[in-house]
C-alpha cells in the first residue's frame, strides 16, 4: 500500500486498492480525529471562532502549488460547532403571532392551492425552509447558464441547471479518484472524498480530511491533498470564467479543474486522475430512462481534447453534460463509457487499478431503461519524475441552450448560444475552448483581483469577502437570455431610444432574490446588490434597468388577494416600480410581481430606489443616452410617489425620498428641464427642513415622527439616502442634503449601540435597537442582522471617514457567516444573535461592493477595472443649497404638506 506512515502523522484513511476479493493490500486503520485540547468559544456567546480554527485540524505540512495568500481557507476535517436552524413560526413572539394571524391563515390556504392542487413551487415556502448544510464551495459556471457547486470537501452537491430551480443533492458517483503506480504496480488508489456512501462500495472511500484543505477566492478555488505516506501532494485548481466587463466568456457554462501533482519522493511515479460523473442526479428527472453516453474527441489549432458526452434528453429542458481532459504528448486520456452508479462500482475500480487507465470502448452506450442509472468516467495520466511535478487538466461543461420556465410557454435561448450555437451540440466545443483559454482567464482574473489583494491597508477578511460574495451573481438562479426581434417592446421604442439596442446587444439578465425566495430582480433588494453589477458588468445593470422601466410603464389589472391585508387589488399598476419581474416557476417578464404578501404599489421605497439607481448608474458609466431615456420614467414614478407619501416621516423612506428629490434636480439640469429642476429644488428645500426638525434628536434620526413607542428606535439603515447620494458623487459641499455633522453623529451612535452594543460587537449591526441598548422586538425582523444592509452601512461609514468603524461593522458579519456558522457560499439574508437564520443564499450581501466603491471614492483603494469610468461625462453638480423659493411655516406636519 505504499510507504509506512511517519510516526508523527496519525493513521489516516483505508488505503487499500479495493475489496479483499480482488487484490487488496494491507489495510490501514480508518482516519481518527486527533485529540483537540484547544479551548473553543461558546457558540451562543456572540463571539465568532478565531479564523485560525478553520485550519486548526490540519495536520499536513504541504501548502499546495501556487495557492494564494488571501481567501477563505478550511481544513477538510473541520467541524462547525454551531448548528443553526431556519426561522420558523415558533421563533415569533406571541404579540407578533397575533398581529399576523390573518396573514398566516390566508398564506396556508394559498400554499395548499399552489403546492397540492397546482403542483407548483411557492415563491416563498414558509413550511419547507432549507436546512443549513455546512458544505458548500465555489460554484462552477459563468453567469446565466446554470451552475454546479462543488463543496469544500470535494462533493458535487448543489445543482442549478433548470432556471431558478435548485437541487441540493450530493451525487456520489461524481468524484475525482487518484491512482499512483510505481514500477508497474498500483500502490495507491483513493477516491478524493470524505464520504462513505452505501453505493459504489468497491471504491476506496473515506479520505482523511486532516491532510487536506480547501481555499476559495471566487471565481477560483484550490483543494490541496497531502497523500499520507506517498510523498505526493495534489493541488486541484478550479476555474470559472467570471471576468468583469466581459460579456462573452463570462456567460459560458463551464468549469476547469487543473491538477498539479508534486512528487517529493526519490522514485518516479505514474499518476492518473479519474473524473467520474453520473448522467443526471439520480432523481425523478432520470426515471423515464433514455439517457446515454458517448465518447468524443475534438482537435483544433493543434490542441486535442478527449472525453465523454452525457446526454440527458428528458423534458422540460434537455441538456448534454461533457467531461473532458486535455490530450498532449505527455498525457494519456482514456474513458469508460458506462457504469452503474447505483451498483458496487467494481468494474470501473478494477479497470483503473489494473494499469492506471480505463478501457476506452468505442461507440455510444445503449439508452437507459426506466429507473436505470448510468455514469461515465474520463481518466488522464502522466509520468511523474522524482522530485518533479506534472499537470492534468479537466473540463466540465453543460449545454442547455433552450429553456422553458415553469409555465412552459415561451422558449428562451441562453446568452452563450450567441457564441456556441443553439442546436444543443456545443458541449465538446465548450470543453475545448475552456481548456485552451483558461490560462488567459486566470491572467485576467489576477489583473482584476491583485490590486485589492496586494493592498496592505485592506484587512484579509475583506479580501475574501469582497470576491467570494460574488458567487451569487452566477449562482443566484441567474438567467442571461438572448432578446430576439419578436420581443414585445415596440410600444416603448419611441420613448427609449436605446431600449432595443441595449437588450439585443447585451441580452436580458435576471437573478433571484434568494435561493429560497423565488422572485427575479426583486427591486428593493437589488438596490443594495446592484453595486456589484454596475461596477463589474455595467451593461447588464443598464439592461436590467431598461427591463424595469418597461415593466414600470406597463400594467396588469388582474385582481388578486394580498396575503397580509386580505385586500383584493390589481397585480400591477402603471407608473409604479414593480416588486419583481416574475417567478421562474411561471413566466418571468410576461407576468411580473410574483410577490403577493403585500400590494407593493403603495410601498414608499421602490420608486425612490429606481430614481436613485438610475442616477448612480449614469454617474458610474457616463452614459447620457441612458439618462435621457430614463428621465421620463423617473418623472412618472416621482409623480406616483407624491401620491403615497404619508402624513408622518420615517428616517429610512424619508431619507430615500430626500435623496431621490436631490438627484431629480441633477437629472433635470442634465436634461435641460429648468421648470422641473426649480420644482424639485423647492420641494427639496422644504422637505429637508421638515426632515431635520421632525426626526433629528441630537444623536441620531428617530425611526419615524409618529407617537408610537418604537418611534425612537435606532435603525441601522437610517442613513441609506446619504449612502446613495455619496455613491453618486453628491451629498457634500454644495450638494449636501443631510447635514454632515448629523450624519457622522448618527453613524457613531449606530456603531456604539447597534454594533458594539450587540453580541459584544462581533456580529455586525442589528436592525433596530432601543435607546437603552436592548434589541427591538416590535417586528419579526427588527432584532435580525441583515448582512447586505450591514455592508451598505459599512460603506456609508467609509464615505464619511469612519473607516475603522466601517470595517469593524462589516467584519462581524463575515466572521459570523463564513467562520462561525459555516454558511460559506450561502450567505443568508438574516440571522439573530442566537439559534436562527433566515433565507439562505440571498442577493443583498452583494452590497459589499458598495464598500469597495466607497474606498475608491475616498482614495483608499485602486479604482482601475472596478467600476469607476474614466472621463465621466457628468455635468457639474447643481447646487442644492440654493435660496429656497418658499420656506413655509411647517408646524408639526409631515412631508406631504410641505410639497
Amino acid at each position: 500500500a505504499g510507504e509506512t506512515l511517519p510516526a508523527e502523522e496519525p493513521n489516516c484513511g483505508s488505503q487499500n486498492m479495493g475489496s479483499p476479493s480482488y487484490g487488496s493490500t494491507e489495510d490501514i486503520p480508518d482516519c481518527e480525529n486527533p485529540e483537540d485540547t484547544r479551548e473553543r468559544n461558546d457558540p451562543n456567546s456572540g463571539i465568532p471562532e478565531d479564523p485560525g480554527q478553520l485550519m486548526a485540524a490540519y495536520e499536513g505540512t504541504a501548502m499546495g502549488h501556487q495557492v494564494p495568500q488571501f481567501g477563505w481557507r478550511i481544513c477538510l476535517a473541520h467541524e462547525f460547532l454551531e448548528k443553526r436552524k431556519p426561522f420558523h413560526a415558533n421563533n415569533v413572539s406571541m404579540s407578533n403571532l397575533v398581529k399576523h394571524l390573518g396573514m398566516g391563515v390566508r398564506y396556508l390556504k394559498w400554499w395548499y392551492q399552489k403546492t397540492q392542487v397546482e403542483k407548483k413551487t411557492p415563491f416563498i415556502d414558509m413550511f419547507n425552509c432549507l436546512p443549513l448544510r455546512q458544505i458548500y464551495g465555489c460554484p462552477l459556471g459563468g453567469i446565466g447558464g446554470g451552475t454546479i457547486t462543488r463543496g469544500w470537501r470535494g462533493q458535487f452537491c448543489r445543482w442549478q441547471l433548470n432556471p431558478g430551480i435548485y437541487q441540493h443533492r450530493t451525487v456520489m458517483a461524481d468524484q475525482f479518484t487518484v491512482c499512483l503506480r510505481r514500477e508497474g504496480q498500483t500502490v495507491y488508489q483513493q477516491v478524493l472524498s470524505l464520504e462513505r456512501p452505501n453505493v459504489l462500495r468497491s471504491w476506496n472511500w473515506g479520505l482523511c480530511g486532516f491532510f487536506a484543505f480547501y481555499h476559495a477566492l471566487y471565481p477560483r478555488a484550490w483543494t490541496v491533498y497531502q497523500l499520507p505516506g506517498q510523498r505526493v501532494t495534489l493541488t486541484c485548481r478550479q476555474i470559472t470564467p467570471i471576468l468583469p466587463h466581459d460579456y462573452q466568456d463570462s456567460s459560458l457554462p463551464v468549469g476547469v479543474f487543473v491538477w498539479d501533482v508534486e512528487n517529493t519522493g526519490d522514485e518516479d511515479l505514474e499518476v492518473s486522475i479519474m473524473f467520474s460523473m453520473r448522467n443526471g442526479l439520480g432523481d425523478g428527472h432520470d426515471g423515464p430512462g433514455g439517457l446515454w453516453n458517448e465518447p468524443f474527441c475534438v482537435e483544433h489549432d493543434g490542441e486535442a481534447v478527449q472525453g465523454l458526452l452525457l446526454h440527458h434528453p428528458n423534458p422540460p429542458n434537455p441538456y448534454t453534460m461533457a467531461v473532458a481532459a486535455r490530450l498532449s504528448a505527455n498525457t494519456t486520456v482514456t474513458h469508460i463509457t458506462a457504469f452503474d452508479p447505483d451498483g458496487t462500482g467494481q468494474k470501473v475500480w478494477r479497470d483503473l487499478l489494473l494499469d492506471g487507465q480505463l478501457d476506452s470502448p468505442s461507440g455510444p452506450s445503449p439508452p437507459t431503461q426506466k429507473g436505470q442509472g448510468i455514469g461515465g468516467a474520463v481518466c488522464a495520466g502522466a509520468h511523474l519524475p522524482r522530485r518533479g511535478r506534472c499537470q492534468l487538466e479537466f473540463a466540465l461543461a453543460w449545454d442547455m441552450p433552450k429553456i422553458l420556465f415553469g409555465a412552459r410557454g415561451h422558449a428562451h435561448y441562453r446568452r452563450y448560444t450567441r457564441f456556441f450555437g443553439q442546436e444543443g451540440n456545443a458541449a465538446p466545443a465548450l470543453c475545448h475552448y475552456a481548456l485552451t483559454q483558461y490560462r488567459s482567464w486566470e491572467e485576467r482574473i489576477a489583473a482584476w483581483q491583485n490590486p485589492v489583494l496586494e493592498d496592505r491597508s485592506l484587512p484579509a477578511w475583506y479580501k475574501s469577502a469582497l470576491f467570494n460574495e460574488l458567487y451569487f451573481l452566477a449562482d443566484g438562479g441567474t438567467v442571461w437570455l438572448e432578446v430576439t426581434e419578436e420581443t414585445t417592446i415596440e410600444e416603448f421604442d419611441g420613448m427609449m431610444s436605446q431600449l432595443r439596442p441595449t437588450l439585443q446587444e447585451y441580452g436580458r439578465f435576471a437573478y433571484l432574490e434568494g435561493q429560497e425566495y423565488h422572485m427575479y430582480n426583486t427591486y428593493d433588494v437589488h438596490f443594495y446588490a446592484s453595486f456589484a453589477l454596475i461596477m463589474l458588468w455595467p451593461k447588464l445593470e443598464l439592461s436590467l434597468q431598461y427591463d424595469m422601466a418597461v415593466a414600470t410603464l406597463s400594467e396588469d389589472l388582474t385582481r388578486q388577494k394580498y396575503l397580509m391585508s386580505g385586500v383584493v387589488a390589481p397585480v400591477k399598476k402603471k407608473n409604479v416600480i414593480p416588486h419583481d419581474v416574475g417567478d421562474p416557476d411561471d413566466e418571468p417578464w410576461l407576468r411580473i410581481n410574483a410577490y403577493l404578501i403585500h400590494d407593493t404599489a403603495d410601498w414608499k421605497d421602490l420608486n425612490l430606489k429606481f430614481v436613485l439607481q438610475i442616477y448612480r448608474d449614469f454617474y458610474l458609466t457616463g452614459n447620457e443616452s441612458f439618462l435621457r431615456d430614463m428621465w421620463p420614467v423617473c418623472q412618472a414614478v416621482m409623480e406616483s410617489e407624491m401620491k403615497i407619501i404619508p402624513m408622518w416621516v420615517g428616517a429610512y423612506c424619508g431619507g430615500l425620498w430626500l435623496a431621490a428629490v436631490a438627484v431629480m434636480v441633477q437629472m433635470a439640469a442634465m436634461c435641460g428641464t429648468q421648470d422641473v429642476q426649480e420644482k424639485f429644488l423647492s420641494i427639496l428645500s422644504r422637505g429637508r427642513e421638515a426632515y431635520e426638525r421632525l426626526l433629528w434628536n441630537g444623536r441620531y434620526y428617530n425611526y419615524d415622527s409618529s407617537s408610537q413607542p418604537q418611534s425612537r428606535i435606532i435603525m441601522s439603515d437610517q442613513c441609506a439616502g446619504q449612502w446613495f447620494l455619496k455613491a453618486c458623487g453628491l451629498g457634500k459641499g454644495d450638494t449636501e442634503v443631510f447635514p454632515t455633522p448629523h450624519v457622522i453623529r448618527a453613524l457613531q451612535t449606530i456603531f456604539e449601540v447597534n454594533v458594539q452594543g450587540f453580541a459584544g460587537g462581533a456580529m455586525g449591526a442589528v436592525n433596530g435597537m432601543q435607546p437603552d441598548g436592548v434589541p427591538d422586538t416590535s417586528s419579526v425582523q427588527s432584532d435580525e442582522v441583515w448582512v447586505g444592509v450591514v455592508y451598505g452601512l459599512a460603506a456609508t461609514m467609509i464615505q464619511e471617514g469612519l473607516i475603522e468603524e466601517g470595517f469593524l461593522t462589516a467584519e462581524g458579519c463575515y466572521r459570523t457567516v463564513w467562520e462561525r456558522l459555516g454558511m460559506a457560499f450561502q450567505t443568508p439574508e438574516a440571522y439573530c444573535q442566537r439559534r436562527v437564520f433566515r433565507s439562505l443564499a440571498y442577493m443583498r450581501p452583494l452590497s459589499i461592493w458598495a464598500m469597495q466603491l466607497a474606498l475608491q471614492q475616498h482614495g483608499r483603494a485602486p479604482g482601475q477595472g472596478m467600476g469607476l469610468t474614466a472621463g465621466q461625462k457628468s455635468a457639474p453638480a447643481v447646487e442644492l443649497n440654493a435660496k429656497s423659493k418658499a420656506r413655509a411655516d411647517l408646524g408639526q406636519k409631515g412631508l406631504l404638506d410641505t410639497i
